[in-house]
């Protein structure tokens, strides 16, 4: 069990828009290796770890990973709220405005929408956390 503390892990407070930083920040949220996908592999993973002490510490990593995934979505809504429309366009911004105006939408920056294609879970407590661990740019 735990508890959801309704605030973020850390302030985020930005000023400008910018959607272009937006554009590739979108890619943490719901690209290949991004929060969402790694949350749930955490989460799915957990399941067939051989011991508790394994299977907490998955479900720990994996609401952390929910908590990024919040402070990521919130990044990407104040770097595009209140965007003058004249600059969705000019600043690159209309191909993911077009579906979603500035809702936060989980995708790769190159526009391909999350797919749970993207993670893995075998089922095998070794396998997995090695692929947990390239997934997050560690290496054994």
């Amino acid at each position: 069990m735990w508890i959801y503390e309704k605030k973020l892990q850390y302030p985020i407070k930005i000023k400008n828009t910018n959607p272009q930083l937006a554009k590739i920040i979108i890619s943490q949220y719901g690209g290949p290796d991004g929060e969402l996908g790694a949350s749930l592999r955490y989460l799915s993973q957990r399941y067939t770890m051989p011991n508790a002490e394994a299977k907490g510490a998955l479900t720990d990593i994996g609401t952390e990973e929910l908590a990024h995934l919040e402070m990521v979505g919130t990044i990407v809504y104040q770097l595009t709220r209140d965007l003058p429309p004249e600059e969705v366009a000019k600043k690159g911004f209309d191909t993911y405005f077009v579906d979603h105006t500035t809702g936060i939408y989980p995708q790769a920056a190159s526009g391909t929408p999350f797919t749970a294609a993207a993670m893995q879970v075998k089922g095998d407590p070794i396998t997995d956390l090695h692929e947990d661990m390239a997934a997050d740019g560690t290496t054994l």
